[in-house]
């Protein structure tokens, strides 16, 4: 799930796409948009948006909660199949992959195309649409059963009207997106199911019609003090777990970083102790830290490394050092960021595709899937894919569908700017 931080973006068209193949991105927009099979392929998107938002509703109602995708995932398994996609398959790491290759060979750009299967919710969550009009309640309706719905309504549409692509595309339902899961199924894309294949890439996540041009680049950890642990008033001297924690959240609270660029940290969970007349043997938590700038994000990840072992040191120098407290720090989540220039063609891209179909830019930085190909300067756009959404990542998540087919066909022209259409 994305939450952007919008930004201004001063579009230029200056600069060749950073990835060399034989067909560059079509930044003629209107002359794209103006092709009579693009225009029946849009006219259709409009035409089966309520199919298109019945998917979203059975997507949602399958539950999905991070590394337990395996329902969710064979639904869209079955689904790749009756759309004839070539090679599906579901990988090592569960994402679920099809493929549509185009005409222009080896030396064609491939891009590959995702939404996520995974939700926030525990799979006790009740799953269960209740309908307002245009408005849908039902939690992960909009993050992101509203980009899965619409992945594959743009492969209905290319299929409905026979659009043969120059370059490749490759749809995928990638797993363990949010959270914890750390963007382990785009990992996984990149590092080994398709190495070296991807030129470009695009997300599809979340409700509006907002583009994600960076990424926001995170570290999470566990931090873990531990020791004998005893009764409150009979051990009483002995160095307390909880109290090293308290030290060094207080010292986190202290943290002084840049708005510019946006630097956040935030400690999200607390465990320990077991009773009111407990020292505790362990205490934890899990810290969140964020940046758009990579070198940013490193120096807030020393200085919190710094201040655990130092929180550790005091605590047990206050106590001359009996029944000592131990430190561990587990890395629990570790996102990379990425910036791209303002003028690259997929921005660019973008851009066009939003003027001619009369959408204000509205582009940001967030923590999506995107945020692995834009580490590694592949171009890389994470698109908002119609509708509106409200209370994301809550049990009282809705959706509104006004107007949702305009997301379905901006991702449709971007799609085939980025690998042309024979």
């Amino acid at each position: 799930m994305r939450f952007r931080n919008s930004i201004l973006y001063v579009v230029c068209f200056t600069v060749a796409a950073s990835v060399s193949v034989m067909a560059q991105i079509h930044t003629d927009v209107s002359d794209l948009a103006d092709r009579p099979i693009v225009r029946k392929a849009f006219d259709y998107l409009r035409e089966i948006e309520p199919d298109t938002i019945e998917e979203q509703v059975k997507i949602a109602e399958i539950p999905a909660p991070t590394f337990q995708e395996e329902k969710r995932g064979a639904y869209y398994k079955r689904r790749f199949e009756e759309l004839d996609l070539k090679s599906v398959r579901v990988d090592e790491a569960g994402n679920v992959i099809g493929e549509r290759p185009g005409s222009g060979g080896a030396k064609a750009p491939t891009l590959v195309v995702v939404a996520h299967l995974d939700t926030v919710f525990p799979i006790e969550t009740k799953l269960e649409a209740v309908r307002e009009g245009k408005i849908i309640r039902l939690p992960g309706i909009g993050d992101d059963a509203r980009g899965l719905a619409v992945l594959l309504a743009v492969v209905r549409a290319l299929n409905e009207h026979s659009i043969e692509t120059v370059g490749d595309l490759i749809f995928v339902g990638v797993v363990g997106e949010e959270g914890l899961g750390d963007l382990k199924g785009t990992r996984h894309l990149f590092e080994k199911e398709l190495k070296g294949r991807i030129t470009h890439f695009i997300s599809l996540d979340g409700a509006g019609l907002g583009v994600t041009v960076g990424a926001v680049g995170s570290k999470r950890y566990r931090v873990t003090y531990s020791g004998p642990g005893g009764h409150s008033f009979g051990a009483f001297g002995m160095a307390n777990p909880i109290h090293a924690l308290g030290r060094l959240i207080e010292k986190v609270s202290r943290f002084e970083t840049p708005s510019e660029p946006k630097t956040t940290f935030s400690v999200g969970v607390i465990r320990g102790g077991t009773s009111v007349n407990s020292i505790a043997h362990t205490a934890s938590f899990d810290i969140d830290m964020r940046s758009v700038d990579p070198q940013e994000l490193a120096k807030l990840d020393a200085k919190f490394q710094a201040a655990a072992k130092e929180a550790r040191d005091e605590e047990n120098t206050r106590w001359n050092n009996r029944d000592a407290v131990e430190l561990s720090v587990e890395k629990i989540g570790d996102r990379p960021a990425g910036r791209q220039a303002p003028d690259s063609p997929i921005i660019r891209l973008s851009s066009l595709a939003n003027k001619h179909m009369g959408i204000e830019d509205d582009f940001g930085f967030s923590s999506t899937d995107s945020n692995i190909p834009m580490s590694i300067g592949i171009p890389a756009v994470t698109l908002d894919i119609g509708g509106k959404g409200y209370k994301a990542h809550s049990p009282d998540e809705y959706w509104d569908s006004t107007d949702s087919h305009v997301g379905s066909q901006r991702t449709l022209l971007i799609v085939l700017g980025v690998v042309g259409v024979k």
